[in-house]
């Protein structure tokens, strides 16, 4: 009896998981709904990114709910409970990157239906979220495989972002005087520190998975760092 009750515990968990890490590909369909809308500055799409909103939340609660009732019921330990914990930031992390699509489609109406846009600046945002896009397709594969140098992986691929991000401000330096372009620069401005930050969380995620396979927090910027020690493996108790 005993051990159909820890079979069904292992199910159980196995399936938490795999609806939390469901929550990134919501994320992605917001992503790129978002995206869409930014580079055809399309006010309806935008407006549906903010309803659809609702989804990922829900799944947040979802998550938090069942992971409330897992420890009641099962007080798991050890590798098990850093998994849990694990996952509760993980959906965290998916829950702001949520609200960072919503906070950018916002953004979207303010800048009119037909606002006087900079190509170079839409370019760099439209591929700022297909890179993000990737990073987060990425975080998702290396927490399913536990895989530490995926997810460490995601460092190189955020400072991809970072750049175009930089290169944005830089656009809207050199803009021009005209009133209305500046304003729009503006706004994609912080469009694009929304984008940065969403590619943050996907980081975010991957430090999770270090966290789980190895005991030990640490964040990647670390990474950067080449003369310091990695992380070491940690047995599991």
């Amino acid at each position: 009896m005993e051990i159909e009750t820890r079979h069904e515990y292992r199910e159980e968990l196995e399936r938490l998981e795999a609806r939390a890490l469901d929550g990134l590909d919501l994320v992605v369909a917001a992503l790129d709904r978002t995206v869409e809308a930014i580079q055809h500055q399309d006010i309806e799409l935008a407006e549906l990114v903010i309803a659809d909103d609702d989804v990922i939340d829900g799944r947040y609660l979802e998550i938090h709910q069942q992971v409330l009732t897992l420890l009641a019921t099962q007080a798991p330990v050890a590798t098990d409970l850093r998994l849990i914990s694990a996952l509760l930031h993980v959906m965290k992390n998916i829950e702001r990157m949520g609200d960072q699509c919503v906070n950018i489609a916002k953004l979207i109406p303010i800048a009119g239906h037909e606002p006087p846009a900079d190509e170079r600046m839409t370019g760099n945002l439209v591929t700022m979220g297909g890179a993000i896009r990737a990073e987060i397709r990425q975080a998702k594969s290396a927490f399913g495989d536990r895989n530490v140098d995926l997810a460490r992986d995601l460092v190189r691929q955020d400072d991809v972002v970072d750049n175009l991000n930089r290169e944005c401000f830089q656009i809207a330096i050199e803009i021009g005087d005209e009133h209305d372009r500046r304003e729009w620069a503006m706004t994609m401005l912080l469009v694009a520190r929304a984008l940065e930050r969403i590619g943050d969380n996907a980081v975010d995620v991957g430090e999770q998975v270090a966290f789980v396979v190895t005991g030990l927090f640490r964040e990647f910027e670390d990474a950067s760092h080449p003369e310091e020690p990695a992380i070491e493996p940690q047995s599991s108790p």
